[in-house]
């Protein structure tokens, strides 16, 4: 996944017999299997999440309003910027700024992908004055917690959409779709990086536990350390309609509208007691 010009940071050795990314309760990485043929034929569900858009609108439209700050959105793997229109139409409508990752379709960290990332982030913030926001949809969101991590004086928070950044490259059903469009190894790419580690900036991972491309597992954010600010939202959702589920674009503005500086987990227990049927427990059983 690295760059020519860019040597990602060593990996800490004293992390080699531990289980990155997973609380103890969990299985480790290597052991997370990918979800199975129920689940995954259970994404043709997004098409419903994106038809109900629309009458979510007048409620999405509630949600607080935003600073005006950037916001880089990264699509998931083989889309392209087309798929995150509507994510980045109810951004801008909630008075952010937000940006594509103008780079066509996202075939992986080919050569010169990072770079331009990398360049497009440093441009935004030089030019707006201002540290900005990144989602990250699927793979798209390892792009993003990686140059968060590699740029956090530029970086006002991280958001993912289902991204596999806590399992091995088995975890999720597109492992050899990603192979096949990158041209590159993923467990030797993969090994470059040390992906379950949070980025030094507050960090939401969205997920789903009825995920069908990504095991949920996969995304999960453990306790960090050196950052506090991390969280895990789970939503019920499909991973193709995870950009486009209301609930999903709720818990995406209500985290971008925090105040720099003043972050606070995710309150899904004083929204009511819709809220928490939308919101499940992260506290419950399996």
């Amino acid at each position: 996944m690295a760059s020519p010009s860019y040597k990602p940071p060593p990996r800490n050795p004293s992390r080699a017999k531990q289980t990155p990314g997973q609380a103890p309760d969990k299985p480790s990485r290597h052991d997370i299997p990918p979800p199975g043929a129920w689940l995954l034929a259970l994404e043709l569900r997004a098409f419903g999440e994106f038809g109900a858009l629309l009458p979510a609108w007048p409620l999405l439209a509630r949600a607080p309003r935003g600073d005006g700050h950037a916001v880089m959105v990264f699509p998931g793997l083989s889309a392209n910027d087309v798929s995150t229109v509507p994510l980045r139409y109810y951004l801008q409508s909630l008075n952010y700024q937000p940006w594509g990752w103008e780079q066509g379709f996202n075939f992986g960290p080919r050569t010169g992908v990072i770079d331009e990332a990398r360049s497009k982030l440093i441009d935004t913030y030089e030019t707006t004055g201002r540290k900005v926001s990144l989602i990250g949809w699927s793979l798209g969101g390892v792009y993003a917690r990686e140059l968060a991590k590699e740029l956090p004086h530029m970086v006002r928070g991280v958001i993912t959409l289902g991204t596999p950044f806590a399992g091995s490259h088995k975890s999720t059903n597109a492992w050899r779709i990603y192979e096949l469009a990158s041209g590159q190894n993923l467990e030797r790419e993969s090994a470059n990086y040390d992906l379950p580690a949070a980025p030094p900036v507050p960090t939401t991972s969205i997920y789903s536990r009825t995920d069908g491309i990504v095991a949920w597992q996969a995304s999960i954010q453990s306790p960090s350390p050196a950052n506090p600010h991390t969280e895990n939202i789970e939503v019920r959702a499909s991973h193709i309609g995870l950009g486009v589920n209301p609930s999903a674009l709720w818990a995406v503005a209500d985290r971008l509208a925090q105040a720099e500086g003043r972050w606070q987990p995710f309150a899904r227990e004083d929204k009511g007691r819709l809220h928490g049927l939308v919101y499940p427990d992260p506290a419950r059983k399996v």
